[in-house]
């Protein structure tokens, strides 16, 4: 008998469909384009222009012929695998995602990847506390000290869970003058319920009792996390003025989407939660929670599903999104990128276009689950509805060095059962999407407005 699998700790947002487009292959572009025509085959570019530049062109655009090499074999080895399906090439096709430009393949962050979406979603808060943040780095390190064979993990987790509480007795006081004055209380809360489960898991690392040790590093990075939200104090920025109309999401959101699986003996139905950040991405977060109260995304198939993206929203008809019924025209987005060091994130142009080819995302697609808008191939500002969820890494697209990074606006993550997207398939419905926190963070939802 199938199972039905609550997923509703999933974090993570949708992507684009697939309605059979693929998208033109370029260094500076890989996405999908947002078409309903037949399938377009990938054509392996070396610039943002359709044909291939000269020697001296790309030491102009890079200053570095080698790289420009990379780039254009790495655009190859892409399009080779999306026009023959080969591994390694399995890559984002999603008939609706807009092309990522590719970037500084040669950047790589010093030290592993963060891939666990609660992580990133932790380390992508607008703070700026140290004395928080050397609690939180050893109970994130107990993830990869869980990877030591046997009971020898927990020397290496007693060494984590001594680090942070040193770092919170000695840090408490500068922790708590870093929280909005309105939620003092709640964050001493949370901090006492912090102390007490480090001491918990000292024990736990005493009794030598492996397993306990995931869950109590969970509920502990949990009240973590609630501190450092508890440090944001109001909106950290103003959004551009010609944005500024559209929906909003000022903060973070928390939906279910409840999808039924078809055609699967082990599963019939599964609850994905979804983390949308509206500090990096409100725009975009907005737009999609706008969405998800007009119910625009309930009854919609899951339009691609390749083991690379799972992607939807590309509405029936001739429309390529949504189209708003105040203006009988479809609603588009700017492409938007928060970086780190920055403010405020970029709108309308690519890390590319910008120039800034070494600098990293906040919100990455490190993550398994890493929601994101598609787009137009060659129309940065052309996102409307369809999204798509990033499953794999492949060789060209490995975490902190992405290619997609910069040219996608991420704007959430599944934060469980996000291992359940890799079940689904063209043709599973989207049951529904209900927020489930956070929708006070949206200003101007055009869905009070119209129906």
């Amino acid at each position: 008998m199938a199972a039905s699998v609550s997923c509703h700790y999933f974090s993570s947002p949708l992507t684009t469909s697939t309605k059979s487009i693929k998208p033109k292959l370029n260094y500076s572009h890989f996405a999908p384009a947002l078409s309903k025509g037949s399938i377009r085959h990938f054509v392996p570019l070396c610039s943002s222009q359709r044909s291939l530049p000269s020697e001296s062109e790309c030491q102009d655009k890079e200053k570095d012929w080698f790289l420009s090499l990379k780039k254009c074999a790495a655009a190859v080895a892409l399009s080779v695998s999306l026009i023959t399906g080969l591994p390694g090439s399995q890559w984002l096709s999603p008939a609706h995602a807009s092309t990522p430009a590719l970037p500084d393949v040669s950047v790589l962050i010093s030290g592993p990847p963060i891939k666990d979406p609660g992580a990133l979603l932790r380390y992508a808060l607008p703070i700026d506390n140290k004395a928080i943040r050397e609690v939180q780095k050893p109970l994130e390190d107990i993830t990869d000290s869980l990877k030591i064979a046997g009971v020898k993990a927990l020397d290496s987790v007693e060494r984590n869970t001594r680090q942070a509480s040193r770092a919170l007795k000695e840090g408490k006081t500068l922790i708590v003058s870093g929280v909005a004055k309105s939620k003092t209380d709640h964050a001493i809360e949370l901090l006492n319920k912090l102390e007490a489960g480090l001491g918990e898991l000292q024990q736990i690392v005493e009794d030598r009792n492996r397993d306990a040790v995931a869950p109590k590093q969970k509920e502990l990075l949990n009240y973590v996390g609630g501190v450092e939200e508890d440090m944001v104090d109001g909106f950290p920025y103003e959004v551009p003025e010609e944005y500024q109309n559209m929906p909003l999401l000022k903060g973070r959101a928390t939906v279910d989407m409840k999808v039924k699986v078809k055609d699967n003996p082990n599963l019939e139905e599964c609850v994905f939660r979804i983390v949308l950040d509206g500090y990096n991405a409100p725009v975009t977060a907005g737009n999609f929670i706008d969405l998800v109260e007009r119910h625009f995304y309930d009854g919609m198939d899951i339009q691609r599903a390749d083991g690379f993206v799972v992607q939807t929203g590309d509405p029936e008809g001739p429309a390529e999104g949504f189209i708003d019924p105040s203006t009988e025209k479809t609603r588009t987005i700017p492409l938007e990128i928060m970086v780190v060091g920055e403010k405020a994130p970029f709108y309308g142009e690519t890390l590319e276009d910008l120039g800034l080819y070494k600098a990293q995302t906040r919100l990455p697609f490190n993550a398994f689950g890493t929601m994101a808008m598609a787009r137009e191939e060659f129309e940065n500002n052309s996102a409307s509805s369809q999204v798509f969820w990033l499953l794999k890494e492949s060789e060209l697209t490995p975490s902190n060095a992405n290619i997609l990074d910069g040219r996608y606006a991420v704007f959430g993550y599944v934060t469980e059962n996000e291992d359940f997207l890799a079940d689904l398939k063209v043709g599973d419905v989207i049951e529904s999407i209900q927020v489930v926190s956070g929708l006070d963070n949206l200003v101007n939802p055009s869905y009070k407005i119209a129906g």
